[in-house]
């Protein structure tokens, strides 16, 4: 797992160009902590910070083959879990492999099958290969969008990098939001291809991008296609479970400390059982962490969102699964810190406004990667399987808009309520996320003979899967790689996800609840109390101390009336929410103060110029 970034410039050498390619490879030094390494020649420059997983001395990059017509040179971030037998057939077609790393395995697949080598991977991938022997960049992501990759293109070629702060450390790069931009910042729509910053872009997951002297071609090698299901229910629940014991197998494999994150939900507890009973056979145990607040499982208060505390839940798995499990028990102090937001904020690149659901997220990392340097996740699986609660209200299920922001408003409150008026009225917020909805169910084909329901709930489905997984696998990836630790996602396998799309809603929810195919394919492996249990979102702290500190910091904000911010928000309506009396322990409540001081901290460490009309 590493932090890549590059440069192509056709009309110069760019072997020139070592400041600029260092400074935006060091951007990447959170991602990669381990190691770095730059390549440069005639016009192409990569550089790398790589976090050492597997071949820990021996896969080190930028990674290059010379051959007789120009040398092939490859950065890579990521794990290509089937890397063992891909090695095994290369070798029979002649390659010769220095090293045990996957990274050495993609190089010699893109050299035997070009960019067809991404249709062969099964893993988390964000690669760029400059062939020296047509003068072109071939730029791959995985299928789901596991890990981020972005690009810049430029009068004379292209800028690009894991993250937008690698792109933006080059010269040539403005630091631009539009109101396009910032209608991707108010609504959580994830529309593809969208990166906020003015002419920058991402690698679309599934997708092949091209750069040579005559411009930028793209190439989609994946996307989430309808077929027939025939399978029966037992053979669907056997199935599921099958293809899970084969990823949880693969993702362990690692040269460094392994662990599992495990909220006592269905999705990680059954993720962590599977994994202890495969490291049981070998003698070894799973090492569990989880998050928690300080006083929230005695002083717990059930919300319409968050029937039950996590802690419990998390103890009966650890104790079954007999794992090496911690807790990792953050206050209101940590999560309201301005300095873990700052981190937060420089990690996302972007306000993303989720709060104590962030900076939890990030401390929960930074103490995990004392001890591990890879996780197992849970994250996807609600996406997969059909887990969330738009998925089972009526509401949501007719709402010809993304179904999760049919519920989430109701829940959380609008992220527009705290916007100028002139600004929401340029911004149209409404307009543009029907235009998005319109655009993201375009293409979903539908059976033949498939029912009314059955096509809206498959709609739904795919949305998920390709809409709004995206921006919790982009939290993920930038939380985690933040404190340089590596989480593999096992629920994003596309060939779990490809088999249970096309499974039928009635065959997801045979039980009429969520989840159904998952909790009996590992229901062996459940303690029982996990098994009945409802869904739960991820944690929020329900200590009154945050939301008092929050409104604090938004008081001395209000202090700075000069501010940029306010050139976005309503200062009245600001105050106002500093000032609320109702109980702004709640998310739906704190929401604009989430918003207004990640906005804040936004513009004051990047400093975008913001076009406005």
């Amino acid at each position: 797992m590493c932090g890549i970034t590059g440069w192509v410039s056709f009309d110069r050498d760019l072997t020139t160009e070592a400041a600029a390619l260092d400074a935006m490879t060091e951007t990447m030094a959170c991602r990669g902590p381990d190691d770095r390494g730059t390549w440069s020649e005639g016009p192409a420059a990569l550089g790398h910070r790589r976090l050492a997983i597997i071949d820990l001395p021996g896969g080190r990059q930028p990674m290059s083959v010379p051959t007789p017509e120009g040398t092939v040179a490859m950065v890579y971030s990521g794990e290509a879990y089937n890397f063992t037998e891909l090695r095994r057939e290369l070798t029979d077609r002649g390659h010769r492999f220095t090293t045990d790393s996957d990274t050495e395995v993609v190089l010699h697949g893109y050299l035997e099958w070009g960019d067809a080598v991404a249709e062969r991977l099964n893993g988390m991938y964000a690669f760029a290969v400059w062939d020296g022997r047509h003068d072109k960049l071939v730029m791959i992501r995985d299928r789901m969008g596991i890990k981020p990759f972005y690009y810049y293109r430029t009068p004379d070629g292209v800028l690009f990098g894991s993250e937008p702060k690698a792109i933006l450390a080059n010269p040539l790069a403005r630091a631009r939001v539009t109101l396009d931009g910032l209608r991707e910042l108010f609504v959580m729509i994830k529309t593809p291809g969208h990166a906020v910053w003015d002419g920058m872009a991402e690698v679309e997951p599934g997708t092949v991008v091209t750069v040579d002297r005559s411009g930028l071609s793209t190439r989609v090698y994946w996307r989430l296609e309808t077929r027939p299901h025939t399978d029966d229910r037992d053979t669907t629940i056997a199935t599921v479970r099958s293809l899970l014991d084969d990823i949880v197998r693969r993702q362990l494999v690692s040269d460094v400390p392994r662990c599992t994150l495990l909220s006592g939900g269905l999705d990680s507890s059954a993720m962590t059982a599977l994994a202890a009973r495969q490291l049981a056979v070998h003698g070894e145990k799973v090492r569990s962490f989880a998050v928690d607040f300080a006083g929230q499982t005695d002083n717990f208060v059930a919300d319409e969102l968050r029937g039950t505390p996590d802690t419990p839940f998390v103890h009966d798995v650890a104790r079954l699964a007999a794992t090496e499990h911690q807790d990792i028990v953050l206050d209101s102090d940590a999560l309201s810190d301005p300095a873990v937001r700052e981190r937060v904020i420089r990690a996302r690149d972007l306000p993303s406004g989720l709060g104590d659901m962030d900076s939890s997220l990030l401390l929960l990392f930074r103490a995990i990667r004392e001890k591990s340097t890879v996780a197992l996740s849970g994250e996807s699986a609600d996406e997969v399987f059909g887990g969330y609660l738009q998925f089972f209200d009526e509401e949501a299920r007719r709402a010809d808009t993304f179904p999760w922001l049919a519920t989430m408003n109701r829940h959380f409150g609008e992220d527009a309520d705290v916007v100028r008026d002139d600004i929401a009225k340029a911004l149209d917020l409404e307009g543009y996320v029907a235009d998005g909805y319109r655009s993201a169910v375009a293409g979903i084909d539908r059976l033949d003979g498939e029912s009314d329901f059955e096509y809206r709930m498959r709609r739904m489905s795919h949305l998920h899967l390709t809409r709004f997984v995206r921006m919790l696998l982009d939290r993920k990836d930038r939380m985690s790689m933040a404190v340089g630790l590596e989480v593999r996602v096992p629920f994003c396998d596309h060939r779990l996800v490809e088999y249970v799309y096309n499974t039928p809603w009635a065959l997801k929810s045979f039980d009429g609840r969520e989840k159904s195919l998952l909790r009996e394919a590992t229901a062996d492996v459940l303690p029982k109390s996990v098994y009945d249990r409802v869904k739960s979102p991820y944690p929020s702290t329900q200590d009154p101390g945050y939301a008092r500190a929050l409104q604090n910091q938004v008081k001395e904000l209000l202090a700075r009336p000069s501010h940029p911010v306010f050139d976005l928000l309503d200062r009245d309506r600001v105050r106002a929410a500093s000032e609320r009396d109702t109980p702004v322990s709640t998310q739906a409540a704190r929401r604009g103060l989430e918003r207004t001081l990640d906005l804040a901290g936004w513009l004051d460490l990047y400093s975008p110029e913001l076009v406005l009309g």
